[in-house]
């Protein structure tokens, strides 16, 4: 309050100054809560999905895991 009533040079800079941060302030602000809202419609989507993602994790792991070997061998049994 005080550099807008002062009539120095100084003062007109900081008074300048001080409304900048203020704006950028407010710019900041308002993108983060721009920010905010697209976090929680991604999060919103993805919740959505969580059982079909397991599906998936789990179809994969049966996949990848090794398979058990024959307990009998398999073909013609030679010699006596």
């Amino acid at each position: 309050m005080l550099s807008s009533v002062l009539r120095s040079k100084i003062a007109v800079q900081v008074n300048i100054e001080i409304m900048r941060t203020f704006l950028r302030f407010r710019e900041l602000a308002s993108t983060n809560t721009h920010l905010l809202r697209k976090v929680d419609e991604l999060e919103r989507r993805v919740t959505g999905h969580d059982g079909q993602l397991q599906q998936i994790f789990q179809a994969t792991r049966d996949l990848v895991q090794p398979i058990a070997p024959a307990k009998r061998p398999i073909g013609i049994k030679r010699g006596p």
